[in-house]
């Protein structure tokens, strides 16, 4: 019979090695995973005998600990996901957690920038400084495609095709997906490249987008300190950052017709608990160019250019 930190560390490495999360997705599992196997030490539980009161105790002991219902809630999660586990490589033949329910979290509407100033966020940055020009390239790519931030760092100058205003990025798992930017974004990445000597034509797939002083890829705390404080100046708010600019896209494309399912679509998965957006490889092609064209219809740029690439692509 395994042990339960053996258990512990099998798990770790199928969600590592065969789902492919992020460090940051197994970070959050391996804590909540570790909350509960000190629970069952301290019981001198095993994991082949435990029962759904045992997970329910331990829920229990979570709130008496001062954790909120949604730190609980996600800990019931990742215990979910291990006991399914267990069933799968049939270590157990019973899941004790299957019927148990996750407390009920009152649903947060996220922030957004009202779209009459987004022009003021924009014109915040320095354009006179080699980082005022890479913050403004950011914001716009930002805003022109609503993808992650850790998407966005990842992204090299061979990410982007700028004859058809596509860029490539990969999402959880390595999933491709192909977005369409805007005329104002490339504006704004010609001049940052510009500064640095270089251009979207670039072949290199070793050459990152967005970089520091010491030409070394753009930190994500520095993208969210910069960009938090260029919000602030125009917006008011709790949790001011890149995220809000990605919540802006979808509100924004909604309010200028956007279906909501495409949007919803278009739009990958979140973490935090905060939107559950779908990662999808393949839209409903008249629901993607839809999006596209709504899309480039609120930057005001580009149009007619993007529906007659969208239109050769996809019909």
């Amino acid at each position: 019979m395994l042990k339960n930190r053996s258990i512990f560390v099998s798990f770790i490495n199928y969600l590592e090695k065969e789902k492919n999360f992020s460090v940051h997705t197994i970070k959050a599992y391996r804590n909540d995973i570790e909350n509960f196997l000190l629970f069952l030490s301290v019981k001198n539980l095993k994991i082949k005998n435990i029962s759904k009161i045992d997970i329910r105790d331990f829920l229990a002991s979570q709130y008496e600990k001062g954790f909120s219902k949604k730190t609980v809630a996600r800990r019931l999660a990742s215990i979910k996901s291990l006991f399914r586990y267990l069933i799968n490589i049939d270590y157990l033949s019973n899941n004790p957690a299957l019927f148990l329910e996750s407390p009920k979290i009152p649903k947060k509407l996220p922030n957004f920038i009202d779209e009459k100033i987004i022009d003021d966020l924009m014109n915040q940055p320095d354009q006179n400084t080699k980082k005022g020009l890479r913050d403004k390239a950011i914001m716009e790519l930002f805003y022109s495609t609503g993808m992650r931030l850790s998407e966005l760092i990842n992204l090299n100058i061979n990410s982007l095709d700028a004859k058809n205003h596509l860029i490539k990025v990969f999402g959880k798992g390595s999933k491709e997906r192909l977005i369409p930017f805007g005329k104002r974004a490339k504006f704004s990445l010609d001049k940052y490249l510009k500064m640095r000597a270089l251009t979207l034509s670039v072949k290199s797939n070793k050459i990152p987008l967005f970089v520091n002083n010491k030409n070394k890829r753009v930190p994500q705390r520095t993208i969210q300190r910069r960009i938090g404080n260029y919000i602030k100046m125009v917006a008011d708010g709790e949790r001011l950052g890149p995220h809000i600019l990605r919540h802006s896209f979808a509100t924004h494309l909604m309010d200028r017709g956007a279906d909501i399912k495409a949007v919803v679509m278009r739009l990958p998965k979140e973490e935090g608990g905060k939107l559950e957006y779908k990662e999808v490889d393949n839209l409903d092609q008249q629901e993607e160019a839809f999006l596209h064209a709504a899309h480039l219809k609120l930057w005001q740029s580009g149009r007619n250019k993007w529906k007659r690439t969208m239109r050769n692509k996809y019909e």
